[in-house]
């Protein structure tokens, strides 16, 4: 087994029984209807990189008083989840080898009762991401469009709230989502919360992004325009479109085979694309890995705290 115990709960529709799956994998076209086999090895050197990454961010925002403010504790935050992520799938990846290789002689109720934690420790980070992307998406368009007002609309009683909330949510769903796995009604909910999350973060990004190119436009009709200006709004219009791209790249995969698990459970091309979904697995793993690059590491103060952190100079 070669998939995360989280999702892997998600992988194919309850109502399709193996038989039609076998019959509609062959049908639908053969070789390309295989799948793609992901070693472990890749889980687990993906799911590593991103353990470090993200807690070379969680610690540097600890260690530096400086970036003790609401935006870095959304990226903390987001840090963490995704690190939630890696640990789940190197426990999951380790307890599996050590019950293949009969290291490790359990029960199988308690085997059960393993896989279901993790599948909502990994569900729990997999909201919790998406949520704090949002959030983040939020800060950023308060940060741009009321600058004046920022630190009496985000403040840090409000910024608490705001994770602590995140949080809660994110658990008390995981736990729903593990027990009803099987329902269409909780698959239609995660479907809609990637959506709404989405539909948000374009809006807001869109709405940036036109702030950008207006400003590049009105320097570029100056006689002079100043090339420093030019490149910083060149350069926030690029990271606007690089976290969207990565955002649906990296997550909407998953979430449309979760359309297709509730559409056409049965139908022979739907049955296909569900033989790719150790594929998903490792986009949203990527995720994990991507997301310190464009929220954390392209802070100049961060880095430098990174570059203390890794060369322990407390």
């Amino acid at each position: 087994m070669s998939t995360l115990a989280p999702l892997r709960l998600l992988r194919e529709p309850s109502n399709a029984s193996e038989g039609n799956q076998s019959n509609a994998t062959v049908g639908a076209g053969g070789g390309w209807c295989q799948g793609v086999d992901i070693p472990n090895e890749l889980f687990l050197a993906l799911g590593l990189l991103s353990l470090v990454e993200n807690l070379l961010v969680v610690a540097a925002i600890l260690k530096n008083r400086n970036l003790h403010s609401p935006t870095y504790y959304f990226i903390c935050c987001l840090a963490v989840s995704d690190m939630l992520v890696s640990i789940s799938n190197l426990a999951e990846m380790l307890f599996m080898l050590l019950l293949e290789h009969g290291v490790l002689v359990m029960r199988p109720s308690i085997v059960r009762h393993m896989d279901s934690v993790i599948d909502m420790l990994i569900c729990s980070s997999v909201v919790s991401s998406l949520s704090f992307l949002g959030v983040i998406a939020v800060d950023r368009y308060i940060t741009i469009f009321y600058a004046l007002r920022y630190h009496s609309i985000m403040t840090l009683q409000r910024a608490v709230v705001t994770m602590a909330s995140v949080w809660l949510a994110s658990t008390v769903s995981s736990t729903v989502l593990i027990t009803y796995y099987h329902s269409n009604t909780i698959l239609l909910c995660l479907i809609s919360f990637f959506l709404f999350m989405l539909v948000l973060m374009l809006v807001l990004y869109i709405h940036m992004f036109a702030l950008a190119r207006h400003h590049l436009h009105s320097i570029s009709s100056q006689q002079t325009p100043p090339a420093a200006h030019r490149g910083g709004s060149l350069k926030g219009a690029v990271t606007l479109t690089i976290l969207l791209g990565v955002f649906f790249i990296c997550w909407g995969p998953f979430f449309f085979n979760l359309i297709l698990i509730v559409t056409c459970p049965t139908n022979p091309f739907c049955t296909c694309f569900f033989s790719y979904f150790n594929l998903f697995l490792i986009l949203i793993i990527c995720n994990s890995v991507i997301d310190p690059l464009i929220y954390a590491f392209r802070s100049q103060e961060l880095r430098r705290t990174l570059r203390e952190v890794v060369t322990c100079s407390w």
